[in-house]
């Protein structure tokens, strides 16, 4: 085995393992445990497969009694970011010290990744596979399927062509920003004339997201510990957690969502949130609706500023002198707008569940749907405004460190 390839085992390896971990202990947490004939493993491979970008579908019925109309798209985020910090590190990790790499040799590295990740991910979905059967209580279908023996039953199933086209667009992609926002990574020659352009800001706006996610965990534990409810608290932490702090982060941005939630059933979210969504109608959530409700939403708006100065300056001090602040503003602006535009489409969630008698009409208790969707012109467009405000700011902060004159060629 050539070392291009144990790398990518190493690196395969590392991600799958991460995201199994976190999936397994946020389903425990969850619940899921307890699940019958043996799923809780096919709905951690499920999990799994959706954080890599797979597509799940759900499928059910009770014979010629009753239909079951079911989907989900929603991305654990916390899964997601677990893998794709051990495989882009794991990936990283051989090239690290060197200021340019040829292209092929990039190449030669990344192609042995991805197809094992490919592999890898084509087992999860084959394994991906459960039906469970639903308890329909003292409801009219409940008491035909004990009659005829016919239970109604929900099962889930990955999508093996959508997985993989989709699996092979996430890890693309994850090569491609590990490469971008790498301090210590390697460039094909003829880019590295791009790297006080792109980097400082790219890098700068990651730790963004990262500092976002820290204190959302931080927050999260402490809520563990002192309101109860830990084990469901952990479960939203360690499926869902950038799923929440990122769209805060978009709403102190002054950017905006809409959805709707109907039924019992909902996605684990904050109460606040869950109210604003539960209308006849659409709801718009941003800032202002948010503080109808409860006056410390626009701490979200300052959170936002400070955070986002605070990525201004060290996208700053990580550039050459030489670059201009309107340069500065410039680069955050379109680095911000871009990892927002990132955000709004994984952020994204349609979920539904409706079980129907002979075709008539539903079983009452037994519908939900949960949706959630950005404004996407307004939330991308403002980011780009703060990015560009921020960066303009960081620059003129910065300006009294001792920063170097020219790119340097290691880092």
């Amino acid at each position: 085995m050539t070392r291009s390839w144990r790398d990518a085992v190493v690196a395969v390896l590392a991600g799958f393992v991460a995201m199994t971990v976190v999936a397994a202990a946020g389903l425990a947490f969850a619940g899921a445990g307890s699940l019958p004939g043996g799923a809780y493993p096919k709905v951690v491979a499920a999990v799994v497969v959706m954080a890599a970008g797979g597509s799940v579908e759900l499928s059910g019925g009770a014979g010629f009694l009753a239909d079951a109309q079911a989907g989900l798209s929603v991305l654990p985020l916390s899964v997601t970011l677990a893998g794709a910090l051990a495989a882009g590190s794991g990936f990283l990790r051989p090239l690290r010290g060197r200021a340019v790499a040829g292209a092929g040799e990039l190449l030669a590295r990344a192609g042995p990744l991805v197809l094992l990740w490919l592999l890898a991910l084509t087992g999860f979905a084959l394994y991906a596979r459960h039906t469970f059967g639903i308890s329909t209580g003292d409801s009219p279908l409940g008491e035909l399927a004990d009659l005829l023996d016919a239970a109604p039953t929900v099962g889930f199933r990955a999508e093996l062509p959508a997985t993989l086209l989709f699996g092979l667009l996430w890890i693309l992609g994850l090569l491609l920003i590990t490469l971008l926002v790498s301090r210590g990574g390697p460039l094909p020659a003829g880019l590295v004339r791009f790297h006080e352009a792109v980097r400082p800001a790219a890098h700068a706006t990651v730790a963004l997201l990262l500092v976002y996610v820290a204190l959302g965990a931080v927050v999260g534990l402490v809520v563990a510990v002192t309101r109860g409810q830990a084990a469901e608290t952990l479960a939203v932490l360690l499926l869902g957690l950038p799923n929440l702090v990122w769209l805060a982060l978009t709403l102190g941005l002054g950017g905006a969502w809409e959805g709707k939630v109907e039924g019992p059933f909902g996605l684990p979210m904050p109460r606040l949130l869950d109210e604003v969504l539960r209308s006849p109608d659409l709801s718009t959530v941003d800032v202002g609706t948010l503080a109808q409700r409860d006056a410390r939403a626009w701490w979200l708006v300052v959170a936002a500023a400070v955070l986002l100065l605070g990525a201004g300056f060290l996208a700053a001090v990580r550039s050459p002198a030489r670059v201009r602040p309107w340069q500065h503003a410039l680069h955050l602006g379109v680095a911000l707008a871009l990892a927002v535009l990132t955000v709004c489409l994984l952020g994204r969630v349609q979920a539904a569940f409706g079980l129907s008698l002979l075709g008539i009409g539903e079983v009452d208790g037994l519908g939900g749907s949960v949706q959630l969707r950005p404004l996407l012109w307004r939330t991308v467009g403002l980011a780009l405004l703060w990015g560009a405000v921020a960066g303009f700011l960081g620059a003129l902060l910065a300006k009294p460190v001792h920063r170097r004159g020219e790119v340097r060629s290691t880092v």
